[in-house]
């Protein structure tokens, strides 16, 4: 099993994510809570994408994603 170092992987906010998608920030917010693309959270609370994941996804691939909680950057 591969699993990811955040600290290596790039990060994407909201509004990259939601560029990338042509959708509004809060619609990936939405994703993220309902569990169709895994979030990091910083210490200020705000919610980041792997750059990894976000791309997997708009290419239509599905990924597998670790059953453990997001940590905090």
């Amino acid at each position: 099993m591969h699993t990811a170092n955040v600290e290596s992987e790039s990060l994407l906010t909201p509004a990259e994510v939601a560029s990338l998608f042509r959708v509004d920030p809060k619609t990936v917010t939405r994703w993220a809570r309902s569990g169709k693309l895994s979030a990091v959270r910083t210490l200020g609370g705000h919610r980041r994408y792997r750059e990894s994941e976000v791309l997997h996804l708009l290419s239509g691939v599905p990924v597998q994603r670790d059953e453990r909680p997001a940590s905090v950057m």
